[in-house]
C-alpha cells in the first residue's frame, strides 16, 4: 500500500487544488507513481488544471459499481507519465451526499490503489465526509490563506478532526461505541474525559491517538503585508486541542498561478522559474521527507508489537507547560509529525447524517 496524503481546508478559495495538483505532479517529477485524486465532492475541478476537460471516467462510475476497482478509475494524464488522476464526482445529488455505505467502501478501496503515494484532495468545511476522508490518510496538509477568516475557519477545521479521530478510537474500543456515536462533543477534552470514566486505559490510548495527530500546514497566497502567527496558532493548538502543526511552506500571491490554471497546468510546469513554482517545489521537497519517514515507520509497526507502539506514544505529554518553547517559525519536517498506523482506530464513525 502506498503512502495517502490528504489535503484539505477549513474554507474555499484558499488554492487547496492548486497546493494538491502541484504537490501530485512534483512527486511524480520525483520519481513516484502518484494518483491525484479528486475528493472534493460536489465541486470536483482538479481535472481542469490537467487539461482534462471530458474525462472517460470519474469517480461517479466507481461509487454507482459500473466499475469495480477504484484504481480502473485512475486515468493518465499527458503532462507526466507517472501521475494518474481519479476525477472527482459531485454532478448528482446521490453522489454529492453519498450514504455511509458508498463512503465506507470508498475508504476500503484507496487502501488498495496500485501507487507509491496517493494525494487526495479533499473539499473544504468540516462536514462527516470531509473529517472522514481527511483523517484517512498518513499525512495530513492543511492548507490556509493569512486572512484571519481563513486561520479561523483552519483552527476550527484541526479542532474538529482531532475530535473525529480521538472519538473513533474511543468508540473502535468502548463497549458504550452505540450511546457515544450518537453524543455531540464540543472538544477533545471532552472525549478524553468519556474514555476515562469508560476505563482507565482508555484515556491512554485516546491520548497516544492524538499525541500522534500532526498535520503539515502551508500557507498559500503570502505576501510581505499579510502574515500568519503560526507560533500563536500552535500555541491555541496545544491549549485547546491538545494537538500541533508543522509548518511545511509558504506559498507567495504569484499572477502565475492564474495563468498556469488558464493554460490548464500546475505553475511548476507552466512557469517553473516563478516564485510560486518554487515556493512550491520547496514545500513538495518537505513532503518528500515526510513520506521517507512515514514509509520507515510502516516497516517498523510491522515488526513491533501494538503494546510497544503506545508505550513510544505516551513518552511524550500531549499538552506542552509551554506550547512557545521550542516552536520554529522556519519550516520543519521533524519525525514526530507522521502518525504509526493504527488499524484499531481507523474505523469510520458513522453518523446520523451519513
Amino acid at each position: 500500500m502506498g503512502t495517502l496524503i490528504s489535503v484539505a481546508s477549513g474554507k474555499g478559495g484558499v488554492g487547496k487544488s492548486v497546493v494538491s495538483a502541484n504537490l501530485a505532479l512534483a512527486l511524480a517529477k520525483a520519481g513516484k507513481q502518484v494518483i491525484l485524486a479528486d475528493l472534493d465532492v460536489g465541486g470536483a475541478d482538479v481535472h481542469i488544471m490537467f487539461g482534462e476537460l471530458n474525462p472517460s471516467v470519474t469517480l461517479t462510475d466507481f461509487l454507482n459499481k459500473r466499475i469495480g476497482r477504484l484504481d480502473e478509475v485512475a486515468i493518465p494524464v499527458t503532462v507526466h507519465p507517472s501521475l494518474r488522476l481519479i476525477v472527482g464526482t459531485g454532478d448528482t445529488l446521490a453522489t454529492a451526499n453519498m450514504a455511509y455505505a458508498r463512503k465506507k467502501r470508498l475508504l476500503k478501496h484507496f487502501q488498495d490503489l496500485n501507487a507509491d503515494v496517493v494525494v487526495i484532495d479533499i473539499g473544504a468545511g468540516t462536514n462527516y465526509h470531509t473529517l472522514d476522508f481527511f483523517l484517512m490518510a498518513n499525512i495530513h496538509l492543511a492548507v490556509a490563506t493569512p486572512e484571519p477568516t481563513s486561520v479561523l475557519d483552519l483552527y476550527r477545521f484541526i479542532k474538529l478532526a482531532a475530535i473525529r479521530r480521538v472519538l473513533a478510537c474511543v468508540l473502535a474500543r468502548s463497549p458504550l461505541s452505540d450511546v457515544l456515536s450518537n453524543r455531540d462533543f464540543t472538544s477533545v477534552e471532552e472525549v478524553l474525559e468519556v474514555a476515562d470514566a469508560t476505563d482507565a486505559g482508555e484515556r491512554a490510548a485516546a491520548v497516544a491517538t492524538l499525541q500522534s495527530f500532526r498535520p503539515g500546514l502551508i500557507i498559500n497566497r503570502t505576501s510581505d503585508s499579510s502574515q500568519v502567527n503560526v507560533l500563536y496558532l500552535r500555541k491555541i493548538l496545544h491549549q485547546y486541542v491538545g494537538g500541533d502543526l508543522t509548518l511545511l511552506g509558504e506559498i507567495p500571491d504569484d499572477p502565475a498561478v492564474s495563468l498556469a490554471v488558464r493554460k490548464f497546468l500546475p505553475v511548476i510546469e507552466s512557469s517553473p522559474e516563478s516564485q510560486a513554482a518554487k515556493a512550491l517545489l520547496v514545500m513538495s521537497a518537505a513532503v518528500e521527507q515526510l513520506i521517507s519517514v512515514s514509509a520507515g515507520r510502516s516497516k517498523e509497526d510491522i515488526k513491533q508489537p501494538e503494546e510497544k507502539q503506545t508505550r513510544v506514544l505516551l513518552s511524550n505529554p500531549v499538552f506542552s507547560p509551554d506550547p512557545q518553547a521550542a516552536l520554529p517559525l522556519k519550516s520543519e519536517v521533524p519525525p514526530a509529525s507522521i502518525e504509526p498506523r493504527q488499524p484499531a482506530c481507523a474505523s469510520t464513525l458513522r453518523s446520523t447524517t451519513d
